[in-house]
């Protein structure tokens, strides 16, 4: 027998960290999600073997099961994606539903708005005029400068 597979034997729950591991680098290269469940599995199935000595295929049994716990649980109650063709790094994107303040009068629906510490251009849903300092709540952002509003 070789030297890894006897100290794998000998202390197993090394043998599940790095299975656990290679599971979260798989996750980190693919970004699926999936793989985040088997790779907890592994952990957990590590600090069992340290609390209870088990052999091998009762291992591989806790294993499978904590795999099939932990990716329910994970996928019933992790928040579910944003969806196709969503991004979280674009800023346009996210600044949807926020609220903010009219920086320049609007006159004929067009004006200026701050929101999130910037100021942008933006035009008011239906048209329409409002006062500097009024509330306004981003509905759209329109050719990637220019924000849709309404009154709040």
């Amino acid at each position: 027998m070789g030297e890894i597979e006897s100290l794998l034997l000998a202390h197993p729950a090394w043998g599940w960290v790095a299975v656990g591991a290679v599971f979260l680098t798989v996750e980190l290269v693919t970004g699926s999600g999936w793989l985040l469940w088997p790779a907890a599995a592994a952990g957990l199935t590590a600090l069992a073997s340290l609390i209870v000595p088990m052999s091998p295929p009762w291992a591989i049994i806790l294993f499978a099961a904590l795999t099939i716990v932990t990716t329910y649980v994970g996928r019933r109650y992790m928040p579910k994606s944003l969806g196709a063709g969503v991004d979280v790094n674009d800023p346009h994107a996210r600044i949807i539903g926020h609220h903010g303040k009219v920086a320049t009068a609007f006159v004929a629906g067009i004006g200026r708005a701050f929101v999130d510490g910037k100021e942008w251009a933006a035009e008011v849903e239906g048209g329409g005029d409002l006062a500097v300092g009024d509330k306004v709540e981003v509905l759209a952002v329109l050719d990637g400068a220019r924000l849709k509003v309404k009154a709040s």
